[in-house]
Protein backbone atom coordinates (compact mmCIF):
# COMPACT_ATOMS: atom_id res chain seq x y z
CA UNK A 1 0.00 0.00 0.00
CA UNK A 2 2.82 2.44 0.82
CA UNK A 3 4.35 1.71 -2.60
CA UNK A 4 1.09 2.85 -4.18
CA UNK A 5 1.09 5.96 -2.00
CA UNK A 6 4.64 6.73 -3.15
CA UNK A 7 3.47 6.39 -6.73
CA UNK A 8 0.49 8.70 -6.21
CA UNK A 9 2.65 11.37 -4.52
CA UNK A 10 5.47 11.12 -7.07
CA UNK A 11 3.10 11.52 -10.04
CA UNK A 12 0.81 14.08 -8.38
CA UNK A 13 -2.32 11.96 -8.69
CA UNK A 14 -4.00 13.46 -5.62
CA UNK A 15 -7.36 15.18 -5.80
CA UNK A 16 -6.40 18.84 -6.11
CA UNK A 17 -9.68 20.02 -4.58
CA UNK A 18 -8.86 18.81 -1.08
CA UNK A 19 -5.17 19.28 -0.33
CA UNK A 20 -5.10 20.42 3.28
CA UNK A 21 -3.22 19.55 6.43
CA UNK A 22 -5.01 17.78 9.25
CA UNK A 23 -5.31 21.16 11.02
CA UNK A 24 -6.97 22.77 7.99
CA UNK A 25 -4.13 24.66 6.24
CA UNK A 26 -4.18 24.68 2.42
CA UNK A 27 -1.38 22.72 0.68
CA UNK A 28 0.11 23.37 -2.75
CA UNK A 29 2.67 20.85 -4.05
CA UNK A 30 5.34 22.80 -5.97
CA UNK A 31 7.73 19.84 -6.35
CA UNK A 32 7.08 16.33 -4.93
CA UNK A 33 10.82 15.79 -4.53
CA UNK A 34 13.08 12.91 -5.52
CA UNK A 35 12.14 9.35 -4.54
CA UNK A 36 14.61 7.87 -2.07
CA UNK A 37 15.18 4.10 -2.33
CA UNK A 38 17.67 3.98 0.56
CA UNK A 39 17.40 4.75 4.27
CA UNK A 40 15.88 8.05 5.32
CA UNK A 41 12.77 10.01 4.29
CA UNK A 42 10.83 8.77 1.27
CA UNK A 43 11.24 11.91 -0.88
CA UNK A 44 14.16 14.34 -0.81
CA UNK A 45 14.18 18.03 -1.67
CA UNK A 46 10.45 18.57 -2.00
CA UNK A 47 8.89 22.03 -2.16
CA UNK A 48 5.48 22.42 -0.53
CA UNK A 49 3.47 25.55 0.25
CA UNK A 50 1.53 25.12 3.49
CA UNK A 51 -0.78 28.03 4.21
CA UNK A 52 1.24 31.18 3.46
CA UNK A 53 4.63 29.53 4.01
CA UNK A 54 6.83 27.80 1.41
CA UNK A 55 8.73 24.82 2.80
CA UNK A 56 11.71 23.06 1.22
CA UNK A 57 12.67 19.72 2.72
CA UNK A 58 11.74 16.06 2.78
CA UNK A 59 8.44 14.17 2.73
CA UNK A 60 7.72 10.95 4.60
CA UNK A 61 4.81 8.67 3.70
CA UNK A 62 3.12 6.08 5.93
CA UNK A 63 -0.04 4.05 5.82
CA UNK A 64 -0.85 5.11 9.40
CA UNK A 65 0.42 8.23 11.11
CA UNK A 66 1.32 6.10 14.15
CA UNK A 67 3.87 4.25 11.95
CA UNK A 68 6.12 7.29 12.48
CA UNK A 69 6.54 6.33 16.10
CA UNK A 70 6.49 2.59 15.37
CA UNK A 71 9.40 2.95 12.90
CA UNK A 72 11.49 4.95 15.35
CA UNK A 73 11.44 8.27 13.48
CA UNK A 74 10.54 10.41 16.51
CA UNK A 75 14.02 10.16 18.00
CA UNK A 76 15.91 9.99 14.70
CA UNK A 77 17.57 13.29 13.59
CA UNK A 78 17.58 12.02 9.98
CA UNK A 79 13.84 12.79 9.92
CA UNK A 80 14.07 16.32 11.32
CA UNK A 81 14.21 17.58 7.72
CA UNK A 82 10.67 16.29 7.01
CA UNK A 83 8.35 19.20 6.21
CA UNK A 84 5.22 17.12 5.50
CA UNK A 85 4.00 13.73 6.69
CA UNK A 86 1.58 12.11 4.20
CA UNK A 87 -0.67 9.33 5.51
CA UNK A 88 -3.70 7.27 4.62
CA UNK A 89 -4.97 7.25 8.22
CA UNK A 90 -4.48 10.12 10.66
CA UNK A 91 -4.32 8.31 14.00
CA UNK A 92 -1.52 10.22 15.79
CA UNK A 93 0.46 13.50 15.66
CA UNK A 94 4.15 13.33 14.71
CA UNK A 95 7.07 15.41 15.97
CA UNK A 96 10.74 16.08 15.34
CA UNK A 97 13.43 15.28 17.90
CA UNK A 98 12.99 18.73 19.46
CA UNK A 99 9.24 18.22 19.92
CA UNK A 100 8.06 20.39 16.99
CA UNK A 101 4.88 19.09 15.38
CA UNK A 102 5.28 18.16 11.71
CA UNK A 103 2.45 19.13 9.34
CA UNK A 104 0.43 16.12 8.32
CA UNK A 105 -1.84 15.45 5.34
CA UNK A 106 -4.25 12.60 4.57
CA UNK A 107 -3.79 11.39 1.01
CA UNK A 108 -7.00 11.33 -1.01
CA UNK A 109 -7.45 10.01 -4.54
CA UNK A 110 -10.40 9.55 -6.84
CA UNK A 111 -12.81 7.04 -5.17
CA UNK A 112 -12.34 4.63 -8.08
CA UNK A 113 -8.54 4.77 -8.00
CA UNK A 114 -7.95 2.02 -5.44
CA UNK A 115 -10.47 -0.26 -7.11
CA UNK A 116 -8.74 0.33 -10.40
CA UNK A 117 -5.34 -0.44 -8.95
CA UNK A 118 -6.62 -3.60 -7.24
CA UNK A 119 -8.15 -4.84 -10.49
CA UNK A 120 -4.72 -4.62 -12.11
CA UNK A 121 -2.52 -6.22 -9.46
CA UNK A 122 -4.74 -8.57 -7.43
CA UNK A 123 -4.95 -11.51 -9.79
CA UNK A 124 -3.48 -14.98 -10.20
CA UNK A 125 -4.41 -15.90 -13.76
CA UNK A 126 -2.55 -15.31 -17.00
CA UNK A 127 -5.03 -12.85 -18.49
CA UNK A 128 -3.97 -9.27 -19.10
CA UNK A 129 -6.26 -7.21 -16.82
CA UNK A 130 -5.57 -4.07 -18.85
CA UNK A 131 -6.31 -5.72 -22.22
CA UNK A 132 -9.68 -4.03 -22.64
CA UNK A 133 -8.00 -0.64 -22.28
CA UNK A 134 -5.39 -1.14 -25.00
CA UNK A 135 -7.56 0.43 -27.74
CA UNK A 136 -7.66 3.69 -25.76
CA UNK A 137 -3.86 3.99 -25.73
CA UNK A 138 -2.44 6.09 -28.61
CA UNK A 139 -0.45 4.03 -31.11
CA UNK A 140 2.59 6.28 -30.68
CA UNK A 141 2.61 5.76 -26.90
CA UNK A 142 2.38 1.98 -27.28
CA UNK A 143 5.11 1.89 -29.95
CA UNK A 144 7.40 3.99 -27.78
CA UNK A 145 6.86 1.68 -24.78
CA UNK A 146 7.45 -1.49 -26.83
CA UNK A 147 10.64 -0.05 -28.30
CA UNK A 148 11.96 0.84 -24.86
CA UNK A 149 11.14 -2.61 -23.51
CA UNK A 150 12.79 -4.44 -26.41
CA UNK A 151 15.99 -2.44 -25.97
CA UNK A 152 15.92 -3.02 -22.20
CA UNK A 153 15.57 -6.78 -22.62
CA UNK A 154 18.22 -7.20 -25.30
CA UNK A 155 20.75 -4.98 -23.57
CA UNK A 156 20.24 -6.93 -20.33
CA UNK A 157 21.16 -10.11 -22.21
CA UNK A 158 24.16 -8.39 -23.78
CA UNK A 159 25.32 -7.21 -20.35
CA UNK A 160 25.02 -10.77 -19.06
CA UNK A 161 27.37 -11.95 -21.83
CA UNK A 162 29.82 -9.15 -21.07
CA UNK A 163 29.83 -10.07 -17.38
CA UNK A 164 30.44 -13.73 -18.19
CA UNK A 165 33.29 -12.87 -20.55
CA UNK A 166 34.86 -10.73 -17.82
CA UNK A 167 34.39 -13.57 -15.32
CA UNK A 168 36.30 -15.88 -17.64
CA UNK A 169 39.13 -13.39 -18.26
CA UNK A 170 37.86 -12.14 -21.58
CA UNK A 171 36.99 -15.53 -23.04
CA UNK A 172 33.98 -14.72 -25.23
CA UNK A 173 33.83 -18.30 -26.55
CA UNK A 174 33.33 -19.65 -23.03
CA UNK A 175 30.72 -17.00 -22.25
CA UNK A 176 28.83 -17.73 -25.47
CA UNK A 177 28.93 -21.48 -24.83
CA UNK A 178 27.34 -20.99 -21.39
CA UNK A 179 24.64 -18.63 -22.70
CA UNK A 180 23.95 -20.99 -25.61
CA UNK A 181 23.52 -23.93 -23.23
CA UNK A 182 21.10 -21.83 -21.18
CA UNK A 183 19.16 -20.84 -24.28
CA UNK A 184 18.82 -24.50 -25.26
CA UNK A 185 16.95 -25.01 -21.98
CA UNK A 186 14.22 -22.74 -23.40
CA UNK A 187 13.04 -21.28 -20.12
CA UNK A 188 11.92 -24.43 -18.33
CA UNK A 189 15.37 -26.00 -18.08
CA UNK A 190 17.47 -22.89 -18.62
CA UNK A 191 19.01 -22.92 -15.13
CA UNK A 192 19.97 -26.64 -15.16
CA UNK A 193 21.47 -26.28 -18.65
CA UNK A 194 23.56 -23.34 -17.48
CA UNK A 195 24.72 -25.30 -14.41
CA UNK A 196 25.71 -28.15 -16.70
CA UNK A 197 27.79 -25.86 -18.92
CA UNK A 198 29.45 -24.21 -15.91
CA UNK A 199 30.45 -27.64 -14.60
CA UNK A 200 32.16 -28.51 -17.91
CA UNK A 201 34.46 -25.77 -19.21
CA UNK A 202 34.53 -25.49 -22.98
CA UNK A 203 38.28 -25.98 -23.10
CA UNK A 204 37.79 -29.38 -21.48
CA UNK A 205 35.13 -30.46 -23.97
CA UNK A 206 37.26 -29.29 -26.89
CA UNK A 207 39.89 -31.88 -25.98
CA UNK A 208 37.36 -34.56 -26.88
CA UNK A 209 35.47 -32.74 -29.62
CA UNK A 210 36.50 -35.33 -32.22
CA UNK A 211 34.34 -37.98 -30.48
CA UNK A 212 30.56 -37.55 -30.35
CA UNK A 213 30.35 -40.49 -27.97
CA UNK A 214 32.81 -38.91 -25.55
CA UNK A 215 31.02 -35.54 -25.58
CA UNK A 216 27.58 -37.10 -25.04
CA UNK A 217 28.92 -39.38 -22.30
CA UNK A 218 30.44 -36.43 -20.44
CA UNK A 219 27.39 -34.20 -20.82
CA UNK A 220 24.78 -36.82 -19.92
CA UNK A 221 26.95 -38.15 -17.08
CA UNK A 222 27.42 -34.67 -15.60
CA UNK A 223 23.69 -34.00 -15.98
CA UNK A 224 22.97 -37.05 -13.82
CA UNK A 225 20.90 -38.85 -16.46
CA UNK A 226 23.04 -41.96 -16.92
CA UNK A 227 22.39 -43.40 -13.46
CA UNK A 228 18.70 -43.95 -14.22
CA UNK A 229 19.10 -44.82 -17.91
CA UNK A 230 18.30 -48.44 -18.94
CA UNK A 231 21.40 -50.67 -18.91
CA UNK A 232 19.80 -52.92 -21.51
CA UNK A 233 20.25 -50.17 -24.09
CA UNK A 234 23.66 -50.80 -25.73
CA UNK A 235 24.23 -47.10 -26.38
CA UNK A 236 23.50 -46.25 -22.77
CA UNK A 237 25.89 -48.94 -21.60
CA UNK A 238 28.61 -47.45 -23.81
CA UNK A 239 27.99 -43.94 -22.47
CA UNK A 240 28.22 -45.21 -18.91
CA UNK A 241 31.58 -46.84 -19.61
CA UNK A 242 32.86 -43.69 -21.28
CA UNK A 243 31.70 -41.43 -18.46
CA UNK A 244 33.18 -43.76 -15.83
CA UNK A 245 36.54 -43.44 -17.59
CA UNK A 246 36.46 -39.65 -17.72
CA UNK A 247 35.03 -39.46 -14.22
CA UNK A 248 38.05 -41.27 -12.79
CA UNK A 249 40.56 -39.60 -15.08
CA UNK A 250 39.48 -35.98 -14.49
CA UNK A 251 37.65 -36.20 -11.16
CA UNK A 252 34.25 -35.24 -12.57
CA UNK A 253 31.30 -35.00 -10.22
CA UNK A 254 27.73 -35.24 -11.58
CA UNK A 255 25.47 -32.31 -10.76
CA UNK A 256 23.61 -32.87 -7.52
CA UNK A 257 19.92 -31.95 -7.77
CA UNK A 258 20.33 -29.81 -10.89
CA UNK A 259 16.60 -29.16 -11.00
CA UNK A 260 15.72 -30.79 -14.31
CA UNK A 261 12.04 -30.50 -15.22
CA UNK A 262 10.30 -33.06 -17.39
CA UNK A 263 6.64 -32.98 -16.40
CA UNK A 264 3.93 -31.63 -18.70
CA UNK A 265 6.43 -31.05 -21.48
CA UNK A 266 6.42 -31.73 -25.19
CA UNK A 267 8.77 -34.61 -26.03
CA UNK A 268 10.90 -32.37 -28.26
CA UNK A 269 11.58 -30.10 -25.25
CA UNK A 270 12.81 -32.84 -22.91
CA UNK A 271 16.26 -32.03 -21.52
CA UNK A 272 17.79 -35.22 -22.97
CA UNK A 273 17.26 -33.94 -26.49
CA UNK A 274 18.46 -30.46 -25.57
CA UNK A 275 21.69 -31.93 -24.21
CA UNK A 276 22.06 -33.95 -27.42
CA UNK A 277 21.74 -30.67 -29.36
CA UNK A 278 24.46 -29.08 -27.22
CA UNK A 279 26.67 -32.10 -27.90
CA UNK A 280 26.19 -31.78 -31.66
CA UNK A 281 27.21 -28.11 -31.48
CA UNK A 282 30.30 -28.69 -29.34
CA UNK A 283 31.61 -31.58 -31.46
CA UNK A 284 34.08 -30.58 -34.14
CA UNK A 285 35.44 -27.04 -34.45
CA UNK A 286 33.04 -25.18 -32.16
CA UNK A 287 33.73 -21.45 -32.64
CA UNK A 288 30.40 -19.74 -31.94
CA UNK A 289 31.72 -16.20 -31.69
CA UNK A 290 33.30 -16.10 -35.13
CA UNK A 291 30.39 -18.03 -36.64
CA UNK A 292 27.97 -15.39 -35.36
CA UNK A 293 29.99 -12.22 -35.84
CA UNK A 294 31.08 -13.13 -39.37
CA UNK A 295 27.60 -14.16 -40.52
CA UNK A 296 25.99 -11.87 -43.09
CA UNK A 297 22.42 -12.73 -42.10
CA UNK A 298 20.47 -14.52 -39.36
CA UNK A 299 19.79 -17.31 -41.86
CA UNK A 300 23.48 -18.17 -41.93
CA UNK A 301 23.52 -18.60 -38.15
CA UNK A 302 20.32 -20.65 -38.27
CA UNK A 303 21.88 -22.99 -40.83
CA UNK A 304 25.03 -23.25 -38.70
CA UNK A 305 22.98 -24.25 -35.65
CA UNK A 306 20.94 -26.92 -37.39
CA UNK A 307 23.64 -29.55 -37.32
CA UNK A 308 22.65 -33.23 -37.53
CA UNK A 309 22.26 -34.94 -34.17
CA UNK A 310 24.01 -38.22 -33.51
CA UNK A 311 22.27 -41.26 -35.02
CA UNK A 312 20.87 -42.33 -31.65
CA UNK A 313 19.12 -38.98 -31.00
CA UNK A 314 17.75 -38.59 -34.50
CA UNK A 315 14.96 -40.97 -33.53
CA UNK A 316 14.65 -40.40 -29.78
CA UNK A 317 13.59 -37.78 -27.25
CA UNK A 318 14.98 -39.68 -24.26
CA UNK A 319 16.81 -42.92 -23.54
CA UNK A 320 14.93 -46.05 -24.56
CA UNK A 321 12.98 -47.24 -27.57
CA UNK A 322 13.21 -45.19 -30.79
CA UNK A 323 10.39 -43.03 -32.08
CA UNK A 324 8.83 -44.01 -35.43
CA UNK A 325 9.57 -40.53 -36.75
CA UNK A 326 13.02 -39.08 -37.34
CA UNK A 327 14.09 -35.75 -35.85
CA UNK A 328 17.53 -35.36 -37.34
CA UNK A 329 18.34 -31.84 -36.29
CA UNK A 330 17.35 -28.82 -34.22
CA UNK A 331 14.04 -27.35 -35.39
CA UNK A 332 14.07 -24.05 -37.21
CA UNK A 333 12.01 -22.50 -34.40
CA UNK A 334 14.62 -23.54 -31.83
CA UNK A 335 17.43 -22.20 -34.00
CA UNK A 336 15.65 -18.85 -34.32
CA UNK A 337 15.36 -18.79 -30.52
CA UNK A 338 19.13 -19.21 -30.25
CA UNK A 339 19.69 -16.34 -32.66
CA UNK A 340 17.39 -14.10 -30.62
CA UNK A 341 18.77 -15.05 -27.21
CA UNK A 342 22.45 -15.62 -28.03
CA UNK A 343 23.55 -14.28 -31.42
CA UNK A 344 21.89 -10.86 -31.19
CA UNK A 345 23.04 -10.14 -27.60
CA UNK A 346 26.57 -11.31 -28.52
CA UNK A 347 26.71 -8.91 -31.47
CA UNK A 348 25.54 -6.04 -29.25
CA UNK A 349 27.99 -6.92 -26.45
CA UNK A 350 30.94 -7.23 -28.83
CA UNK A 351 29.84 -4.13 -30.73
CA UNK A 352 29.87 -2.13 -27.48
CA UNK A 353 33.23 -3.57 -26.42
CA UNK A 354 34.85 -2.85 -29.79
CA UNK A 355 33.09 0.45 -30.39
CA UNK A 356 31.51 -1.02 -33.52
CA UNK A 357 28.14 0.72 -33.90
CA UNK A 358 27.51 -0.99 -37.23
CA UNK A 359 27.54 -4.38 -35.50
CA UNK A 360 24.99 -3.19 -32.94
CA UNK A 361 22.77 -1.77 -35.67
CA UNK A 362 22.98 -5.04 -37.60
CA UNK A 363 21.95 -6.99 -34.50
CA UNK A 364 18.72 -5.04 -34.11
CA UNK A 365 18.07 -5.32 -37.84
CA UNK A 366 18.26 -9.09 -37.45
CA UNK A 367 15.57 -8.95 -34.78
CA UNK A 368 13.34 -7.03 -37.14
CA UNK A 369 13.97 -9.60 -39.90
CA UNK A 370 13.11 -12.61 -37.74
CA UNK A 371 9.51 -13.74 -37.14
CA UNK A 372 7.95 -13.16 -33.72
CA UNK A 373 8.21 -15.91 -31.16
CA UNK A 374 5.19 -18.17 -30.94
CA UNK A 375 4.35 -18.59 -27.28
CA UNK A 376 1.59 -17.99 -24.77
CA UNK A 377 2.72 -14.48 -23.88
CA UNK A 378 2.81 -13.24 -27.46
CA UNK A 379 -0.56 -14.88 -28.11
CA UNK A 380 -2.13 -13.17 -25.07
CA UNK A 381 -1.03 -9.75 -26.25
CA UNK A 382 -2.14 -10.61 -29.78
CA UNK A 383 -5.63 -11.46 -28.54
CA UNK A 384 -5.68 -8.08 -26.81
CA UNK A 385 -4.91 -6.33 -30.08
CA UNK A 386 -1.14 -5.86 -29.67
CA UNK A 387 0.27 -7.85 -32.57
CA UNK A 388 3.93 -8.81 -32.76
CA UNK A 389 5.17 -8.25 -36.28
CA UNK A 390 8.74 -9.43 -35.64
CA UNK A 391 11.11 -10.77 -32.97
CA UNK A 392 11.93 -7.24 -31.82
CA UNK A 393 8.30 -6.71 -30.81
CA UNK A 394 7.84 -10.18 -29.30
CA UNK A 395 10.91 -9.62 -27.12
CA UNK A 396 9.31 -6.42 -25.86
CA UNK A 397 6.06 -8.21 -25.03
CA UNK A 398 7.89 -10.98 -23.17
CA UNK A 399 9.84 -8.39 -21.20
CA UNK A 400 6.69 -6.52 -20.20
CA UNK A 401 5.01 -9.73 -19.10
CA UNK A 402 7.99 -11.04 -17.10
CA UNK A 403 9.06 -7.78 -15.50
CA UNK A 404 5.80 -5.88 -15.04
CA UNK A 405 2.72 -8.09 -15.34
CA UNK A 406 3.89 -11.16 -13.41
CA UNK A 407 5.47 -9.28 -10.45
CA UNK A 408 2.40 -6.98 -10.38
CA UNK A 409 4.44 -3.86 -11.10
CA UNK A 410 1.58 -2.26 -13.04
CA UNK A 411 2.25 1.20 -11.64
CA UNK A 412 5.70 1.13 -13.27
CA UNK A 413 4.38 0.02 -16.66
CA UNK A 414 3.57 2.89 -19.00
CA UNK A 415 0.29 1.24 -19.90
CA UNK A 416 -0.71 0.75 -16.27
CA UNK A 417 0.49 4.24 -15.35
CA UNK A 418 -1.56 5.80 -18.13
CA UNK A 419 -4.70 3.95 -17.06
CA UNK A 420 -4.28 4.81 -13.39
CA UNK A 421 -3.29 8.43 -14.02
CA UNK A 422 -6.29 9.07 -16.25
CA UNK A 423 -8.61 7.46 -13.69
CA UNK A 424 -7.10 9.41 -10.79
CA UNK A 425 -7.69 12.76 -12.48
CA UNK A 426 -11.30 12.18 -13.54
Amino acid sequence: MERLMHYVWQHRLLLNTDLVTTDGRRICIIDPGRLNTDAGPDFFNAKVKIGDNLWAGDVEIHLRASDWQRHGHTGNPAYDSVVLHVVDRDDAPVTRTNGEVIPQMVMRCHPDFHRRYASLVERSDFDLPCASEFPSIPALAMTDWLTAMAYERIYAKANRLTELASRFTGDWEEATYIVMARALGFGTNADPMERLALSLPLKFLRKHADSTTAIEAILFGQAGFLDKAPDADPYVAMLKREYSFYNHKFGLTPLADAGWKMGRMRPANLPHRRIAMLASLVCGDFRPVSAILEAESPEQVIDHLRLPLSAYWQSRFTFGAPNPRNFETMSRTSAIGIVINVAVPLMIACGATRGDEAMTTRAFEWLQQLPPEDNRIVAAFGNAGVKARDAFTSQALIHIRRNYCEPHRCIYCRVGHRLLAVRARR
